[in-house]
């Protein structure tokens, strides 16, 4: 398996590394990178064969600001560095045989994780719900919005839980019988988490109402009725096989079929469930597709829970 951890100092991404401990993670044959980006753009270099920045071309004036913007630069590249590698250290404590980098590099942190992602092509990004300079807590950062959007890759989007005393790991899934759902299934089986680990499947549906002349006619209500029973029947054998791999992997599985709007109800249950990670599927369609798909329904989730969110992305065999 192959993780890419973004670490860039704050709380947020120190939870996102205590999280890795419940994200259901194997204990060996992983490899990970930790990255840290430093925000910074580096002066262009002196002139090589003609190339780059050639201080005699410019004043004085202008290569002492070169000068000092490459102290604050080379300043925050060594801070990034000593923060990767004390990420790396931690991380190395939780899982000694895993396989970790350290890593770091300047520019806009999202565009570089994800460069980066492309290069190394993970299994699972793991970043916090927050940067440094987050405002407030109820809203997701930036940086994890623009990864969770675009990444090609299953992201995690870690938050760190109070627990007065440790409790068997709970597993929200939101399952709607897609192929996304499915995957978000089939990710959270292959998983270790322990014993007596709990997955509850979620579903969320849209509930059905007549107009107000419709209230007034029995037929349209009768019809009402009947297309929610219909639903809720097709999603309990949808999920059968669902519930049976999670059950062969030694989870206590529970369904419930709830109405109302998955973005709420999802959030809702977690919290009153007290989820440790609630598990979505990026449905599988490409471009501006998926990216709205993501955005109006993992992203909501994502921004709004208060505990760890994983968007599953990847490819599932259709039986």
């Amino acid at each position: 398996m192959r993780l890419l951890i973004a670490y860039d100092g704050s709380a947020s991404s120190d939870n996102a590394l205590d999280d890795l401990q419940k994200a259901g993670l194997p204990e060996e044959n992983v490899e990970a990178i930790v990255m840290s980006v430093a925000e910074v753009w580096m002066p262009p270099p002196p002139s090589q064969n003609g190339n780059g920045f050639n201080p005699e071309e410019y004043p004085a004036i202008i290569q002492e600001i070169t000068e000092k913007r490459l102290k604050v630069a080379k300043s925050s590249l060594n801070e990034a560095d000593t923060l990767s590698r004390h990420a790396r250290e931690r991380i190395l404590a939780k899982f000694p045989k895993w396989n970790v980098t350290a890593e770091v590099t300047n520019g806009s942190p999202a565009w570089e994780i994800l460069a980066r992602a492309d290069k190394f092509k993970p299994d699972l990004i793991v970043l916090g719900s927050q940067g440094r300079n987050a405002v407030g807590r109820i809203l997701l950062g930036s940086i994890s919005q623009k990864v969770l959007t675009e990444a090609k890759c299953s992201v995690r989007i870690a938050r760190g839980k109070i627990e007065v005393e440790p409790l068997p790991l709970r597993i929200m899934i939101g399952f709607d019988g897609s192929l996304g759902s499915q995957l978000a299934v089939k990710s959270v089986a292959s998983r270790h988490w322990g014993e007596n680990a709990e997955v509850f499947l979620l579903s969320a549906m849209h509930p059905l109402f007549p107009t107000a002349i419709g209230r007034f006619i029995p037929p349209i209500k009768e019809w009402i009725k009947e297309d929610i029973k219909t639903e809720r029947h097709w999603i309990e054998k949808l999920a059968e096989s669902s519930i049976h791999s999670l059950e062969n992997a030694d989870l206590k599985v529970k369904l419930e079929i709830k109405a109302g709007n998955p973005k709420e109800i999802l959030i809702e249950q977690a919290a009153k469930w007290q989820a440790d990670s609630i598990f979505v599927g990026a449905h599988s369609y490409s471009g501006v597709i998926e990216k709205l798909l993501i955005g109006s329904t993992a992203s909501a989730i994502a921004e709004r829970a208060n505990c760890s969110v994983e968007a599953v992305r990847g490819e599932i065999e259709v039986q």
